[in-house]
């Protein structure tokens, strides 16, 4: 499966796994719709599958719905390594202790699944797999 962060959202709240509240929009006033409709503190995230979505400025906290509207003029239509940005989720803001990655992907060199995990979050994740290859659990 290749999906949208939304989609994986959608499939975990199914299925019981708890998850923060999100709203996908295509508009900047459907953003601030969404961003009055959560209520505080408020994340717009780029939906485009691929990684490296906040370092590109795909993703931004938004204290406001007025902040939220002006980052998703910012975010849609960007171009994130080839992909533009067409919709965004608006999820709510969250206060995070720690970050933890976990990954299944198919390993086609070996025709089999890989799962990588690691307690150090998912930034630079390709970098810490080079730099620290204890930290990432294969």
């Amino acid at each position: 499966m290749d999906l949208y962060e939304y989609q994986a959202r959608d499939l975990f709240e199914k299925y019981g796994v708890p998850v923060l509240p999100g709203i996908v929009a295509d508009t900047p006033e459907e953003v601030r719709a969404a961003a009055e409709k959560l209520g505080g503190v408020t994340v717009v995230k780029a939906q485009v599958k691929t990684g490296g979505r906040g370092k590109a400025g795909g993703v931004k906290v938004a204290k406001t719905p007025d902040d939220a509207e002006a980052a998703a003029e910012a975010i849609l239509g960007l171009d994130i390594k080839g992909h533009i940005v067409r919709r965004v989720m608006v999820a709510g803001g969250a206060n995070i202790a720690r970050e933890f990655y976990f990954s299944v992907l198919l390993d086609r060199a070996n025709r089999s699944y890989l799962s990588l995990a690691s307690v150090e979050g998912g930034m630079e994740i390709e970098q810490l797999a080079v730099e620290k290859p204890e930290a990432l659990a294969r």
